[in-house]
């Protein structure tokens, strides 16, 4: 099987060479054509079937727009990926509504760029992959129609389970315009992540926080099902005054069928133990030792001896691999010495 054909169009020389460097990054084999015109990539097109149109919307001569009229003549299953400085809602629902499956404003997010090539040309997703561990193809695809019944239920535009990860576990639907896909919903996740957080802060016996976006594209709804996974609905107008407690409540209904299913496809997380650790771990995923002996030696009801705790901080700077810059730092020993720390000078 020939290896998919992208057309790519763009009078600025350093965009094309950009794109054209990046797209080699992926794992696919691909056949890339690059010309600096429309006229020219007509040309192109006449000896070369087009499976991907990568354009600038605005090319000397002729639009992106009337390109991808001229090309899908010839290839009437071409895929077309537009870029635009043009940030305005209006246009870029004209752009989508001719019949691209993305649009990119300058500068380019190569990540979802790259993501939307993989949806484009139908390839295995590697930039925003689906979770993986799921073996069980049946449980897999139970959920996959629990979500399309649920989408359909509260006319919704898509449903996603997402994993603590930013990957996909199951998806119904698209989103409106799915060109940002990949960092929407990395963005997302991060919120989800700092709302377990504040859910631990406050102890909260079950995971009770929703977060609600409305207008735009679309409204957003993001709820957890579990300490690792998240229920994303988009639609629209989900999140006004008279639908949001409605929606609301929807997703709380599925949300629990939805953990059984996870939990017969044994990719439900044990909660207790997330918890314990989190608090354990920095924010490069590493338990701080330092943290932690303080901590046991902090519970400890009686008096810590001098000498004892004179070690530890021994023991903590001997750990560190650079010596603190801030001035307004001061050691041990000097503590010590001005009568700051247990046997200092008076």
């Amino acid at each position: 099987m020939a290896a998919p054909c992208i057309l790519l169009v763009d009078d600025q020389r350093d965009i094309m060479k950009l794109l054209h460097s990046t797209l080699s990054t992926l794992e696919h084999e691909l056949e890339i054509v690059e010309t600096p015109s429309g006229e020219e990539a007509l040309l192109e097109a006449g000896r070369h079937k087009i499976d991907l149109l990568v354009a600038d919307y605005r090319l000397p001569g002729i639009s992106g727009v009337e390109l991808m009229h001229k090309i899908r003549v010839k290839h009437p299953e071409v895929q077309v990926i537009l870029i635009t400085g043009m940030t305005d809602r209006d246009s870029r629902e004209d752009i989508l509504n001719a019949g691209a499956v993305a649009v990119f404003d300058k500068p380019i997010s190569l990540t979802d760029f790259l993501d939307a090539v993989e949806r484009a040309l139908g390839l295995a997703r590697t930039i925003l992959p689906d979770e993986e561990g799921t073996s069980d193809e049946q449980q897999h695809q139970s959920l996959s129609n629990l979500l399309a019944n649920f989408r359909q239920d509260v006319g919704g535009q898509a449903v996603f389970l997402l994993s603590d990860r930013g990957r996909v576990l199951a998806r119904a639907g698209d989103l409106k315009d799915n060109s940002m896909e990949a960092s929407l919903l990395s963005a997302l996740m991060a919120i989800y992540s700092a709302g377990l957080k504040v859910s631990r802060f406050i102890h909260q016996d079950e995971l009770e926080n929703y977060h609600v976006f409305s207008g735009g594209d679309q409204d957003l709804l993001l709820i957890p099902v579990n300490a690792a996974y998240a229920l994303l609905l988009a639609g629209k107008d989900l999140a006004t005054s008279k639908k949001v407690l409605e929606a609301v409540a929807a997703m709380l209904a599925v949300r629990g069928e939805v953990e059984k299913a996870l939990k017969h496809m044994g990719v439900a997380p044990l909660v207790k133990e997330d918890e314990e650790t989190a608090d354990e771990e920095d924010s490069s995923g590493q338990v701080d030792e330092t943290d932690q002996g303080m901590e046991t030696m902090l519970k400890k009801k009686k008096k810590i001896p001098t000498d004892e705790l004179r070690a530890y901080w021994d023991e903590a700077v001997e750990k560190q691999t650079s010596v603190p810059t801030n001035p307004d730092e001061i050691s041990y020993e000097q503590a010590r010495q001005l009568g700051l720390a247990p046997g200092g000078e008076a």
